[in-house]
């Protein structure tokens, strides 16, 4: 795991031990951060579920203005300041340890984001709070960006009703990335 391209480009990434994260493999990465580049610089991103913090370090090394990391365990938030520091991105980064509802709570009046990445564990069905939690925060503004990595089988149909568009979709072997336009 590496970031592909930008500033930090080259740089090899850790991750956690066992199998609490699911890294995105460059492949993917690539294809994902190849369709986000003309939305990426000076934008404000948020990486939800980060992991290792590789996407939202990959936005930071593109262009991103910042990078929030919102991560509930202590390990991959460990893990997420180690990447952070390797890659001499610190002064564009933040790390909160916090499940991703209360974050969103938590940035409410501080920080709004133009781009979204939120990675949860599948089949918990844990991007309906967290969309619903975005919709209502007011750190997401009309024309933000949310991007969701999910398995294959995962339906964001009620995205409508919390005010969002899907735009895109990109199935890849094993799981997915839906593009959601905030419209209201």
């Amino acid at each position: 795991m590496r970031i592909i391209a930008g500033k930090a480009r080259r740089l090899p990434l850790k991750t956690i031990a066992g199998i609490e994260t699911r890294p995105t493999t460059d492949r993917v990465k690539e294809t994902l951060f190849n369709m986000l580049s003309p939305e990426l610089p000076d934008c404000r991103f948020l990486d939800l579920f980060a992991g290792s913090g590789q996407i939202g370090l990959e936005a930071v090394s593109r262009g991103a203005q910042k990078a929030v990391f919102v991560e509930n365990s202590k390990r991959a938030a460990a893990c997420i300041e180690e990447n952070i520091k390797f890659t001499k991105l610190t002064e564009n980064c933040t790390v909160l340890v916090k499940d991703a509802v209360s974050a969103i709570r938590w940035l409410k009046g501080r920080e709004s984001f133009d781009i979204v990445f939120m990675d949860p564990p599948y089949d918990r069905h844990l991007e309906e709070d967290t969309l619903r939690a975005l919709a209502s925060s007011a750190i997401i503004h009309e024309g933000s960006l949310v991007i969701v990595e999910a398995s294959l089988h995962t339906d964001l149909s009620y995205a409508a009703n919390l005010g969002y568009e899907i735009t895109k979709e990109k199935a890849y072997k094993t799981n997915q990335h839906i593009f959601l336009r905030f419209i209201r």
